[in-house]
């Protein structure tokens, strides 16, 4: 396979790969010797290309603008997946940013010489340094419990949701305590014969607005983490679920009732170990994603604490790899100001030596 040279490999061409990618190119890196983005992607648009079609633009916390271009008004109705994918693929048609796709990375290695071999299904690229960008939602997490395997209903993960309609009709049991299981509950629970909310953790229900200050809040708690060696927490976990007037409607309604993680799986339903029991036709898990970053596994970068030890986006044990899909910058709070620091410092260990236009 060929094999081509650049300064920057960045992976990943979501929310945060593309700041990576205009502070790149605004810092003088040459499109496509300098620097290039590979996306496991067929088309624009990152995680939002593959949000439920019931996802509309109004049921979304907030878009926050990508560097120079502000976020287009977009009717309230339409599909936020949609929106979203327009707008990427608009800013990188804008500054020329030379994405490539699909390209799936497999792994990543250390050559002899100080340069990282990053191995691809359509080739090599050789890099001196490497931002990582691939967020998380290509890792959905499914968490074991006894007797999965035997259940004989459907599975989903909401990453494989579609819309409610094949819930239709159906018992429905819904694990997981954020955001995404109550937006769910709230499609789901019309038209099924029944929804029951379990989740490991009471919802952390908040009288709060979600303010810029409380994002960078969050941000400083995942943050504080990652310094640590520690894996990083959600930055929507720390900021806990809003009460929206759509939040309280449900809990009126009963839908939010919320019952302790049951002990085992049955062939037919959920059990817990006091013998309380309930059917299920169907088991959505809305129990968040892990970051995807198995490709990095040659580089050893994990520590004894089961994470990666970061100093801001710089793996502390390796100044070549920057990760900006990971702990604090893993949702768009934090993502363009995680690519323009790693593209910072990125500047000045390459220095002079690196192929600016």
């Amino acid at each position: 396979m060929d094999t081509r040279s650049v300064d920057v490999v960045v992976i990943g061409a979501g929310q945060a790969g593309l700041s990576a990618g205009y502070h790149l190119h605004r810092t003088g890196f040459t499109a496509g010797t300098g620097f290039v983005i590979l996306d496991g992607d067929d088309g624009p648009g990152g995680a939002w290309r593959h949000r439920w079609p019931t996802l509309t633009v109004d049921r979304v916390h907030g878009f926050h603008d990508l560097p120079a271009m502000p976020f287009p008004a977009a009717a309230p109705d339409r599909r936020a997946s949609e929106v979203v994918s327009d707008y990427f693929a608009a800013y990188e048609r804008e500054f020329e940013l030379p994405v490539e796709r699909p390209v799936r990375v497999e792994s990543v290695h250390s050559l002899p010489d100080g340069r990282l071999d990053v191995r691809t299904d359509r080739g090599h690229w050789t890099a001196r340094a490497l931002i990582d960008a691939t967020g998380t939602w290509s890792r959905p997490f499914w968490p074991h419990y006894p007797g999965r395997a035997e259940f004989r209903g459907r599975q989903l993960h909401t990453a494989d949701y579609r819309g409610p309609a094949e819930f239709a009709g159906q018992r429905v049991v819904v694990v997981g305590a954020g955001t995404s299981a109550v937006q769910l509950l709230g499609e789901i629970s019309p038209v099924a014969a029944s929804t029951t909310w379990v989740s490991r953790r009471p919802p952390d229900f908040r009288e709060i607005e979600f303010t810029p200050e409380h994002g960078r809040a969050a941000v400083a708690l995942v943050e504080a983490r990652v310094r640590a060696g520690r894996p990083p927490s959600s930055v929507v976990g720390v900021t806990g679920l809003a009460l929206t007037p759509e939040v309280r409607r449900l809990r009126e309604q009963g839908v939010l009732d919320r019952l302790p993680m049951f002990e085992r799986i049955t062939p037919d339903g959920v059990a817990w170990a006091d013998g309380r029991f309930v059917a299920a036709d169907m088991i959505l898990w809305c129990t968040g994603f892990r970051a995807a970053i198995d490709h990095l596994a040659p580089l050893h970068l994990r520590g004894a604490g089961g994470g990666i030890v970061m100093d801001g986006t710089r793996v502390a044990a390796d100044a070549r790899i920057h990760l900006i899909g990971y702990g604090p910058s893993a949702s768009t709070v934090g993502a363009n100001r995680a690519g323009r620091a790693a593209v910072r410092e990125i500047r000045a260990l390459l220095g002079s030596t690196a192929a600016l236009d």
